[in-house]
């Protein structure tokens, strides 16, 4: 789903240089791609999940700045695959891109690990009198965490998306690469849960640092293995950036902003003698762009072609950035709908750590696997829409569901979700207020069970099974060609849950 639309990316090089692609590229780089996903997922997961739990445990902060600081670690992470796509559709590559991203990455888990690793590197936890002092920690301390978190956020975002796509760009026939995707998001969510789930496990009840190391091992492994399959993939080659002529209408429009827009089709540049196409019009939506396209004396050569660049665009290069444009109401709403989710999943693991945890006599949920919840209830009701409900609405009412209905109804869902925590924190707030008096102060656990937060994960999760793919469809429909591979990092700055091959709509 995150990347079904990031196969564009090259993939008009890969059919026009078919007969070129030698041996190079198809099912033999198919296990590399695989391993370095998986392994770079179980690594992520692994030391994002639980970082409020390691801040406010092993560094003493209060549970309002440890939530901060994920908060804008989360925030980065889904903002890193906007800038790494620019960077390798323009520059690098997404070969480069990845190996490059997974290094940094490692970097700051090995920084991380660190501070887990030598006590002299955290604040020693010498707490008086009960009281919810602590020992702060040193400049030095604080730029070694800051240093690894950001480190590792960079070179998560960078990876995201990228390594979707070179895997997808292995194959020219679009069905190969559909399965490709289908079993790139199932590894990538099972490696989140693997994270989720068993590294948190250890970081809680073995040591931080055991975690850590175990984080280390399977981003290098990912690393190692998609450096071996270097020989054998297929290399999509760089083309001119498209957001060169997206700079460019900008550019024109500006300089031609005192002509008057002509309505004859003659006066519009649609491209050079001979590639000429008349098909594409100018349409009325943000006129002031039109200017861009319009020609004047001296914007062309005698063979047709453009003689001042960031003076003349075609006609379809002004379009293809009203198509960029009309897509920034869609991408606000998603910030909206996103930033509350964001808020819940931290809240929830700060609930947690104050709830009961026990499962029997002898298990404890940590509280950094709380949030897999809804990865779970995405993964299951992706199945039930895609095979079941979908289709039993198509027969009912011969209507298809649009991405618009998919993408309201999560909407409506978020809110009913955020709605049901506020009821579940009050319901907390009032059973800690009355057990206060009898603890007297000697457990800061709430006599409540934390599979009260179940039914808001829960309902979070079945939303975002609306949302998210009929955002990314919608972003597919509305993107430009040239800027298919971004149209899924420009949604990641939406929180995603993808998770079951077969359920992630183009």
């Amino acid at each position: 789903m995150e990347s079904s639309a990031s196969m564009i990316d090259g993939e008009a090089q890969l059919m026009s240089s078919a007969a070129g692609h030698g041996k190079r590229g198809g099912w033999i780089t198919f296990p590399f791609t695989i391993a370095t996903t998986a392994g770079l997922n179980i690594a992520a997961a692994g030391w994002m999940s639980n970082l409020t739990v390691y801040l406010i445990e092993e560094f003493g902060m209060n549970s309002i700045d440890a939530a901060q600081v994920s908060n804008v670690m989360n925030g980065s992470v889904n903002f890193v695959p906007v800038i790494a796509a620019v960077l390798a559709d323009s520059f690098f590559g997404t070969s480069s891109l990845v190996w490059i991203s997974s290094f940094i990455s490692l970097l700051g888990i090995v920084r991380l690990a660190l501070t887990a690793s030598i006590d002299s590197l955290r604040p020693q936890q010498i707490c008086k009198n009960d009281s919810d002092f602590c020992t702060s920690p040193t400049k030095s301390q604080f730029a070694l965490l800051y240093g690894g978190i950001t480190l590792a956020s960079i070179g998560l975002g960078g990876m995201r998306t990228n390594i979707a796509t070179i895997g997808a760009n292995q194959f020219r026939d679009s069905k190969y690469q559909n399965m490709f995707f289908n079993w790139f998001f199932f590894t990538m969510y099972t490696g989140t849960i693997i994270g989720f789930t068993a590294i948190v496990y250890i970081e809680d009840n073995i040591s931080w640092k055991v975690g850590f190391y175990v984080c280390i091992a399977a981003n290098f492994l990912g690393l190692v293995v998609f450096l071996a399959g270097s020989r054998l993939y297929h290399y999509a080659k760089l083309e001119v950036s498209p957001f060169t002529s997206l700079a460019r209408v900008i550019v024109a429009a500006i300089s031609k902003r005192k002509l008057p827009v002509s309505p004859s089709q003659e006066n519009w540049y649609h491209g050079p003698y001979g590639r000429t196409t008349m098909s594409i019009s100018a349409s009325r939506s943000f006129r002031f762009l039109n200017r861009a396209a319009l020609k004047c004396e001296g914007d062309v050569k005698p063979d047709g072609s453009i003689a001042k660049p960031w003076k003349l665009c075609t006609v379809s290069e002004v379009e293809d950035f009203k198509s960029l444009m009309r897509t920034l109401p869609l991408w606000s709403s998603s910030i909206f709908l996103s930033t509350p989710i964001a808020v819940l999943i931290s809240l929830s693991v700060l609930q947690a750590l104050a709830m009961d945890r026990h499962i029997g006599p002898h298990f404890q949920i940590p509280a950094g696997s709380i949030p897999v919840i809804i990865l779970i209830s995405t993964a299951i009701f992706l199945t039930i829409f895609d095979r079941l409900l979908f289709p039993m609405w198509e027969k009912l009412t011969s209507q298809s569901v649009t991405p618009f209905k998919r993408i309201g109804a999560g909407h409506v869902l978020t809110f009913v979700g955020i709605g049901v925590a506020a009821l579940v924190e009050s319901k907390r707030l009032n059973v800690a207020h009355n057990s206060h008096n009898l603890s007297q102060g000697r457990s800061n656990i709430v006599p409540i069970s934390v599979l009260w937060l179940v039914p808001q994960l829960v309902i979070i999760g079945i939303g975002e099974a609306f949302h998210f793919p009929g955002q990314v469809a919608l972003y597919y429909q509305e993107f430009p060609t040239s800027l298919k591979s971004v149209s899924t990092a420009h949604d990641m700055v939406s929180h995603c849950h993808c998770v079951l091959p077969g359920h992630c709509v183009d």
